[in-house]
């Protein structure tokens, strides 16, 4: 059944997955196509800035997804062992148990970081700070709630990164499940 495509956020699904399989250099103009089912026009219609616009709609759609589902529910926690477990729900549901990209991180090692080199601090700025600020609740202190968070990203990401070079998400799982158990965020 072909894609339909209305408006503009129908084809952001389609496009993050172009960029995620094929990077942003890669990620033609006839992939994308055949991915949103839209011509060169229609494209260019929604997206007058070409692939950059577009790589931004979609890292702008990424950080809402992850402002609403992961950073707000950090800050909000009554508990802060109860934001980082919905965190790691959430971050497990994402990436889905570590056999999806993240594209933010994909963009980040690659040649286009200085392209979106805002989109992509902020991202990650914005994430460690509501990490850092529900560990500083949970009673550690500001250094101590800093590095922790920063470490907690580090293994988000590095078990990301090793479940797509091994082909073995279970590497993802057993980090997420490493991280439950190191801060007592169990369900």
């Amino acid at each position: 059944m072909p894609r339909i495509v209305a408006e503009r956020a129908d084809a952001l699904p389609a496009l993050a997955e172009v960029f995620r399989e094929h990077g942003y250099e890669g990620a033609s103009l006839s992939l994308i196509g055949a991915a949103t089912g839209l011509g060169k026009g229609s494209l260019y219609h929604f997206f007058p800035g070409g692939k950059e616009e577009m790589a931004k709609a979609v890292l702008g759609e990424i950080d809402a997804w992850f402002e609403q589902h992961v950073f707000a529910t950090l800050r909000e926690a009554t508990r802060p062992e109860e934001g980082l477990a919905a965190m790691l729900d959430a971050v497990d549901g994402y990436f889905r148990s570590g056999r999806r990209v993240c594209l933010v991180g994909a963009f980040a090692l690659g040649d286009t970081r200085d392209r979106f080199a805002r989109e992509i601090r902020g991202y990650f700025s914005r994430w460690a700070a509501a990490l850092c600020a529900a560990l500083a609740r949970g009673g550690r202190g500001a250094a101590a709630a800093a590095a922790l968070a920063e470490e907690i990203l580090a293994d988000i990401q590095g078990a990301i990164v090793l479940a797509r070079a091994l082909d073995d998400p279970g590497a993802f799982a057993r980090a997420v499940t490493r991280l439950r158990r190191r801060y007592e965020m169990g369900r």
